[in-house]
């Protein structure tokens, strides 16, 4: 289950267009405070903030599951969500360079998340429409030469 909630978390922060989506698995590390943490970061506070929201949405339609804690989203450059199991990072890019969070836990496994996010689409969506039959009989686009052969 964990790992479909890693998922969802980092479909969410794609969507978003969240950069640099990394998840650390925490799990054998004796001291850390939750089995995963997923960190991603963005270039402005705006986008901060949507990440972080569509976060939250995205957890409760797909895993039934609300944020337990939320910190940052007074200033937007870093937002934590905390699902206990699982802590999210969304930082601003330059605070995410200067805290350097995933040296703090380099013993953790490290998963990197490059892929655009899956996108459910309804079977109206993926219907294709055939082409359009062309209007023009296939005699009259023969080309004729100048002597009308």
């Amino acid at each position: 289950m964990e790992k479909n909630v890693l998922k969802v978390i980092t479909d969410a922060m794609l969507e978003k267009k969240g950069q640099q989506v990394v998840s650390l698995d925490l799990s054998s590390i004796g001291t850390a405070i939750s089995d995963y943490f997923v960190v991603c970061n963005a270039d402005s506070t705006t986008a901060v903030a949507a990440i972080a929201d569509n976060i939250i949405v995205r957890m409760e339609e797909k895993c039934g599951r609300k944020v337990l804690r939320m910190q940052g989203l007074e200033n937007d450059f870093w937002i934590i969500l905390d699902y206990g199991d699982i802590v999210v990072h969304v930082f601003l890019t330059q605070y995410r360079e200067f805290y350097r969070l995933e040296d703090l836990w380099a013993d953790a496994e490290r998963v990197e998340y490059t892929d655009e996010p899956v996108v459910e689409q309804t079977v109206s969506e993926k219907r294709v429409k055939p082409k359009a039959a062309s209007k023009v009989r296939a005699s009259a686009k023969r080309v004729k030469n100048r002597d009308g052969e």
